[in-house]
């Protein structure tokens, strides 16, 4: 059983693009890997079709469990132990709780697709077989 932790978010995302940055830099979490989803559609739409879709979530894979949107970013934040960046230790804390990432994670979404949207991306249904980007 491999300990990779793979995180697979919108590359074109201010906002995912950012936090992605800061956990594969300042984490300190082990054998960490992030996917740009929008470079790797084979991958993204074998998961869409499993029922992952990337618009209503980053997608988190470790030792084979799938985790998806705010349960994914639930799990990753509580399994950062010492960050070495403020912002993600705000984070670490505000997204360790279960009831607080699952209330804020709407918002969330909603900014992503307010900004796509000014960026003049598509944030609808991203697969292998719809390649808006």
């Amino acid at each position: 059983m491999s300990d990779k932790i793979l995180f697979i978010y919108d590359g074109e995302c201010p906002f995912c693009n950012h936090f992605a940055q800061l956990l594969e830099l300042k984490s300190a979490l082990p054998e960490f890997e992030i996917l740009d989803g929008r470079k790797n559609l084979a991958l993204l739409s074998e998961l869409f079709n499993q029922g992952y879709d990337l618009n209503k979530g980053a997608i988190l894979i470790s030792n084979e469990n799938i985790r998806h949107g705010a349960d994914a970013i639930n799990w990753i934040c509580s399994q950062i132990k010492e960050p070495s960046d403020s912002l993600i230790e705000v984070l670490r804390i505000i997204f360790t709780s279960n009831k607080r990432t699952n209330f804020l994670f709407p918002f969330l979404l909603w900014g992503r697709r307010f900004l796509l949207t000014l960026k003049g991306k598509v944030w609808q249904p991203v697969s292998e077989n719809n390649q808006f980007f």
